[in-house]
């Protein structure tokens, strides 16, 4: 007997064209071994790169602490308290632009087979998360054993022998690869066949019109958007309404971390087993997760304005909104590379810009919103962000597509059907 959201996912229209990991009309290959094989190798090399460009910028803010001088005087005169002495408020830095995730993405259009995306880019991403987690407890332990200098002599060392291991172990293709098995290497390439583009320019007026794009850029604005009030509104919440300063405990700071690492990485495993062993179509399996992961945080971000003094209900929802947040990896997130594998990172550069914008607006927007630091001005800020999230939920689950797009495709060039 079929299941009714089997049956809802096979009736959906344009999903019959992404059903398998290859376009219709091209040979299959059986899928090569997990175990030592050379995109994983990938994979876990990724993670471990993500684990130290996050370790990094962790430890710079935890080193900071010990690096000015104690006895400077704070300019902010909100507070009429100085500080304890043994609060150190540590501010870790989410800003995901930059060069390293396009590239990343770039890489792996030419390295993860469609059925196995979720998989592999969940994993390479999730060392971001986990480099914060650990780095976070270790930086502060070096800092109060030894010196803060040492922070940058252990980080900078690991970061230097991860670079020696990338350039000795990985290619840009699987045809340079000079390690990766014949049949591995016949497998990846016949399943990428008719998803990669030969074209020497890139389609700009056609990217710029696509509207499943622009579905992915209202996603990953509209989950910025909660993400950045979570994780940096929030904490000021508890601190200026609850009087209870989240960032004091380094394994308070880390669980929301470790909660979205852990949701990483098991999504990406559920969602490729929902779509090659459960035949859900990708634009399926990327519309429920992306609504999961964005409508979940934003339950829990409107929830967090009614909890009263509870503190430990605070930190569950921050907790638990983090790691639903985490189902967007095999969401809207990976989406560039069902769409266009062959420009997924100039994708990812441009939708990554208009991420970027909440991170400069909300906590502007949030502090106008609250003059008086009133429970009621709180509630309108988790409002607003909870109704963006919910809008992008349902703007991407309408507008977006999960099938490689004509523009994307060989000697399609947009006036050309």
């Amino acid at each position: 007997m079929k299941s009714p959201v089997r049956d809802l996912a096979q009736k959906d229209g344009e999903e019959s064209t992404d059903r398998t990991p290859l376009l219709s009309g091209a040979p299959q290959a059986e899928a090569a071994p997990v175990c030592c094989s050379a995109r994983y190798n990938l994979a876990i090399l990724a993670f471990f790169g993500f684990f130290i460009v996050y370790a990094l910028r962790v430890n710079l803010s935890v080193a900071l602490v010990d690096m000015v001088d104690s006895n400077t005087t704070l300019e902010d005169n909100r507070t009429s308290k100085a500080c304890p002495e043994h609060s150190s408020p540590i501010k870790v830095h989410h800003n995901q632009t930059g060069v390293t995730f396009p590239a990343m993405h770039a890489m792996w259009s030419s390295w993860a087979p469609p059925l196995e995306r979720s998989k592999l880019l969940s994993i390479s991403y999730a060392g971001a998360q986990l480099g914060t987690v650990i780095s976070l407890p270790l930086s502060g332990i070096i800092c109060y054993y030894m010196n803060w200098t040492y922070v940058f002599y252990f980080f900078g060392a690991v970061g230097i022998f991860w670079f020696l291991l990338w350039i000795w172990l990985v290619s840009d293709t699987p045809q340079t690869h000079k390690r990766i098995s014949h049949y591995e290497k016949e497998y990846i390439l016949s399943s990428l066949r008719n998803q990669l583009s030969s074209q020497k320019s890139v389609p700009w007026v056609p990217i710029l019109k696509s509207l499943p794009l622009w579905a992915i850029v209202v996603a990953h604005f509209s989950y910025n958007w909660t993400f950045y009030t979570l994780l940096t509104l929030l904490p000021t919440y508890m601190k200026e309404i609850l009087r209870f300063n989240v960032q004091e405990n380094g394994l308070l700071s880390s669980l929301p971390y470790l909660g979205s690492w852990l949701c990483m990485i098991l999504s990406g495993q559920a969602a490729d087993n929902l779509r090659a062993k459960w035949n859900f179509s990708t634009l399926c399996v990327r519309r429920m997760f992306s609504l999961i992961g964005m409508i979940g945080p934003a339950v829990f971000l409107v929830a967090a304005g009614f909890i009263g003094c509870d503190y430990s209900l605070a930190i569950a929802f921050l907790t638990i909104s983090t790691t639903l947040g985490g189902f967007c990896s095999s969401g809207f997130s990976i989406n560039h590379l069902d769409i266009a594998p062959s420009y997924a990172g100039i994708l990812l550069g441009i939708t990554n810009t208009f991420a970027t914008v909440p991170g400069m607006v909300g906590p502007v927007i949030a502090k106008s919103l609250t003059p008086e630091n009133t429970v009621g001005e709180w509630q309108t800020v988790f409002y607003i962000a909870a109704v963006i999230n919910v809008f992008g939920a349902i703007f991407f689950t309408l507008f977006g597509k999960g099938e490689v797009q004509s523009w994307a495709l060989n000697d399609h060039h947009g006036h050309k059907h």
